[in-house]
């Protein structure tokens, strides 16, 4: 396979001094590289919420978001709390505390506030993260409901206390400042339909920075919480791409995952390339996005020129690594970010995709090609 020169913005290799992701440790690149993954699967995720509750109503909306937060609570949550160092903590106590500290961490605006050991809150303050811009305005209340009844009601259950449930005070969605509530330990066992309840009367006690909990020391250095950030976005993906397929079957999740896939490709391709360091329209520089991409996803990526075509070969899937039986919907979801992203990068580029599993080395391969302009001989 010959070669292709490299791009503009394209440094050459370097002996092997460069760092971990192709890039200088110096230069900020990695960081950079972390941020576009970032807010590219942040923007997917709140799109695929939303076109499920445009194309499908709120109430199948709400279904897929119950069944992507209890998954996602399921995996993270007891985990989490002995991570934190919270697992030894009242209940109540650390119930609140992990939601501060795990959506801080993610880069979320949170708030806590401890009342005793047997109640605490937390709140969600505005801009909230997971409906970010105007998308807030398109999410019906039911839909925040199915995460708080996924979740927030559910940590009594998987801690083993029957007594602790949630209290919500307010929701954004109903045009309350922030989603606030606490969790309280009652004296008493609690029916499953109690252990979330609404009390929109009451109000949250103001938040103190200065007692909010903190992850500090050599555990917890910088590049770590930059991958976190990155990994928070990333994971709410790899959950809900196949929830989407068990909610509705493949071929509307397919659908669902493809049109969503596609405007946010294209929505988020001008920001993408700009922190990426992409500059150029032609087939290359789409090739080196995607490997730049790659990398900042922890991906083992490459391209070269074929003939008249540019190839890029992807090695690892760490967005869905360890997941068995993903239906091909779920690859097809995905991928249809990159062909909404290419569609604006150069509107005459051709490209096609294969899944080579019977290779020794399996890879998703991408075939670029520019088709002639109108008008060109």
């Amino acid at each position: 396979m010959q070669l292709c020169e490299a791009p503009p913005g394209h440094a050459p290799d370097d002996g092997g001094r460069r760092g971990p992701h192709g890039l200088s440790p110096d230069d900020g690149a990695t960081a950079r590289g972390y941020r576009a993954v970032a807010t590219l699967y942040h923007a997917y995720l709140t799109g695929l919420i939303l076109t499920a509750v445009s194309r499908r109503g709120g109430a199948d909306a709400a279904a897929l978001v119950f069944r992507t937060f209890r998954r996602q609570h399921l995996e993270k949550f007891l985990p989490g709390l002995a991570k934190l160092g919270l697992d030894r903590l009242p209940h109540a106590v650390a119930c609140a505390q992990y939601h501060y500290l795990s959506n801080h961490l993610g880069g979320v605006r949170v708030e806590y506030m401890y009342e005793s050991d047997r109640k605490a809150w937390v709140r969600y303050v505005p801009p909230r993260w997971i409906y970010e811009g105007t998308a807030i305005c398109g999410v019906p209340s039911e839909v925040s409901r199915a995460m708080l009844r996924a979740w927030h009601a559910h940590n009594g259950v998987s801690l083993g206390n029957p007594r602790l449930g949630f209290v919500c005070t307010k929701q954004t969605t109903d045009g309350q400042p922030g989603l606030e509530g606490y969790y309280l330990e009652h004296d008493r066992d609690l029916e499953p339909e109690e252990r979330l309840r609404f009390a929109p009367g009451e109000d949250g006690p103001d938040f103190d920075p200065a007692a909010a909990p903190r992850v500090e020391g050599a555990d917890w250095p910088e590049a770590r919480l930059q991958k976190i950030v990155r990994n928070y976005a990333m994971d709410y993906v790899r959950t809900i791409l196949p929830v989407l397929a068990e909610t509705f079957g493949p071929a509307e999740a397919r659908h669902l995952g493809s049109v969503t896939g596609r405007l946010i490709g294209m929505q988020y391709h001008a920001e993408t390339a700009e922190r990426l360091g992409i500059a150029g329209r032609s087939a290359e520089d789409f090739a080196e996005l995607l490997r730049r991409m790659g990398e900042a996803q922890d991906d083992r990526i490459e391209w070269a020129c074929d003939g008249g075509e540019v190839v890029v070969r992807q090695h690892t899937w760490r967005l869905m690594k360890g997941i068995a039986a993903l239906p091909a919907a779920v690859f097809d979801a995905w991928n249809a970010l990159w062909e909404g992203a290419a569609s604006v990068h150069n509107r005459r580029l051709v490209v096609t995709v294969t899944r080579r599993l019977d290779w020794g080395d399996p890879c998703f391969e991408w075939r670029i090609r520019e088709k002639p302009g109108r008008g060109s001989g």
